[in-house]
């Protein structure tokens, strides 16, 4: 992958597609190695190594920036929705979190070239055809914005067929950024190389200094396009509203009801004004934006968790929420029941807070999570318990627990693919992780 701008380009990588050969003859001795299921938290014996079982991934790239990137958002496309054809193209959004304020940047990027994980049974029988078809690599392009700050969090939405980014900066500021442009130039080489030339100069669209700190607390409603709700770490919430002219409306009186650091919020998928918060308070709370930002929290949820609720979020299909805490237990709250202040499910996988939470975009039972256990987990609340089929080292997992994705440092932030089912991408310290595997 060549670097068209700067080191924030970064490369990407089809996992496992280097040095092949040389794996292949490790594993060829005079006896056999033989391959078990490693489950995290189990003891590695001397000599023995842990190696990606590419047979349960329909796809796994993974991708590397200059500086990490510890939020990111995927960019609706015009290629179309429920894509299975290979090779797949997607677009997303990130901040990067450099240690010099001014070196910070907004990447848009295009990953093309994505193929489908090769291994044994994907094998042709016609090895001359084999030979003959030269190697296609994916490839990665980027656009950059300059940002003043790291980006707490960056989220993606369209108005009026506008993509705007905004973007939560540690500098306490919160801006919006208009990406028609770098997106044009990451579909056109010339015009990339054109735009790398003046990218330096590029502007927010919009800046709000109303907030008291930095936070990390950001969403836009699906359903009133251009509006947006910021949190910060001094217990207050925000609410943009757009205005002409690319401006904004922010109520200036803040939505008070929280005792702690805001961390996440998430706009109902359905009601226009409804929308829930989270907090280091150990609370869930529901929001009506219509109402006086003082007395506009409907519904309180107190000791959701049993310390910092980190994340939320809320299903697209069913009346459900996720939530994830410092507790390392993941909740599922259903909103019809809210008021018993239960969860319907409550999961206890991970051993460190959880990072992220994210319902299946389609499927309203399926949800994954990240943590800073290092693992991606892929769920399903439909799945019942069958203790006859599994394997005895399996019996102690949730039977809802359908994969667990591990290989990336410090795992911040996980999206599903709007548009092309099952596909997965996940942000950490390392990098990016692309994948789609064979059990979702």
């Amino acid at each position: 992958m060549e670097d068209e701008q700067n080191e924030d380009n970064g490369t990407i990588s089809e996992e496992g597609s280097e040095d092949e050969d040389g794996a292949e003859d490790e594993e060829i001795g005079d006896e056999e190695k033989v391959k078990e299921t490693y489950l995290p938290g189990q003891p590695i014996e001397e000599g023995e190594e842990l190696v990606c079982d590419e047979s349960a991934y329909i796809m796994l790239h993974t991708a590397e920036t200059g500086s990490p990137c510890l939020s990111f958002d995927i960019i609706r496309d015009p290629l179309g929705d429920n894509r299975t054809d290979f090779p797949v193209t997607t677009y997303i959004v990130a901040g990067t979190q450099s240690m010099k304020t001014v070196t910070n940047k907004v990447l848009i990027m295009k990953m093309s070239n994505l193929h489908k994980t090769c291994n044994d049974d994907d094998e042709s029988t016609d090895e001359e055809e084999d030979e003959e078809q030269p190697e296609i690599k994916p490839n990665l392009d980027t656009a950059v914005l300059p940002h003043y700050g790291a980006v707490n969090r960056i989220r993606m939405t369209f108005v009026n067929e506008v993509p705007l980014a905004s973007t939560w900066s540690d500098t306490g500021k919160v801006h919006i950024w208009d990406l028609t442009k770098p997106l044009q130039a990451v579909n056109d080489h010339r015009q990339l190389e054109q735009y790398s030339k003046t990218s330096s100069t590029m502007k927010p669209l919009y800046t709000f200094s109303g907030h008291l700190s930095e936070g990390f607390a950001m969403d836009w409603c699906p359903t009133q396009p251009g509006v947006l709700a910021t949190g910060d770490c001094r217990n207050n919430i925000h609410v943009w509203k757009p205005q002409e002219a690319g401006l904004w409306h922010v109520e200036q009186r803040p939505y008070l009801g929280h005792s702690g650091s805001v961390e996440d919020i998430q706009w109902s998928p359905n009601e226009a004004n409804v929308f829930a918060s989270c907090s280091i308070d150990k609370s869930i709370r529901i929001w009506d934006a219509r109402v006086d930002p003082s007395k506009a929290c409907m519904l309180t949820c107190n000791n959701a968790h049993t310390s910092d609720v980190n994340v939320i979020h809320w299903n697209r299909n069913e009346p459900f929420i996720v939530s994830g805490g410092d507790d390392a237990k993941l909740c599922v709250w259903d909103l019809r029941q809210f008021q018993t202040k239960k969860p319907v499910a409550t999961f206890k996988h991970h051993t460190a807070p959880i990072t992220s939470v994210e319902w299946h975009p389609t499927d309203g039972t399926v949800f994954a999570s990240t943590g800073e256990d290092d693992q991606v987990a892929l769920w399903d609340l439909s799945v019942e318990k069958d203790d006859e089929s599994r394997e005895e080292d399996l019996k102690d997992l949730p039977p809802q627990l359908l994969f667990i994705h591990q290989g990336q440092k410090e795992l911040k932030e996980l999206h599903w693919h709007p548009q092309v089912p099952g596909l997965v991408i996940t942000t950490s310290l390392t990098g990016f992780n692309v994948f789609k595997t064979i059990s979702v």
